[in-house]
């Protein structure tokens, strides 16, 4: 009688492609559901205000810095260019409001004439950025 040898070939690998695409799905949906966060690019030393609340719903970020520039997606722009800058976004965004991020030394009049060309290119849910004490 003649005996065979048995050769025993394990096969221990483990199949990492189910892992790999749920990974894939998570990244996708981590991707697809991620807010980004738009700012006007520029630090301002904001006013202080003791009835100052967060707000998520904005989603048009307008800075005004102490040399009374206008900035507006990193990117400064003049007072008669904002209207139509907010225009557009508002069609992409059109029920997102706006945060003005003016520094403590802004003149109350550009502030008010920015808040102006807001509400005629139809934002009306717009607020002033302030820190809490």
């Amino acid at each position: 009688m003649r005996r065979r040898r048995h050769l025993d070939t394990d096969d221990s690998s483990i199949d990492l492609t189910p892992m790999l695409d749920v990974v894939f799905i998570m990244l996708i949906f981590f991707i697809v559901t991620a807010t980004f966060v738009k700012e006007s690019g520029v630090e301002f030393a904001r006013p202080v205000a003791a009835t100052a609340e967060d707000r998520d719903t904005s989603t048009l970020f307008i800075g005004i810095d102490a040399q009374q520039r206008i900035w507006i997606d990193r990117r400064q722009v003049e007072l008669a260019a904002v209207r139509a800058l907010v225009e557009q976004a508002a069609k992409e965004h059109p029920h997102g409001g706006a945060v003005i991020q003016a520094d403590v030394s802004v003149d109350t009049g550009l502030l008010v004439q920015v808040l102006d060309h807001l509400r005629l290119a139809g934002i009306d849910k717009v607020a002033v950025a302030a820190e809490r004490p």
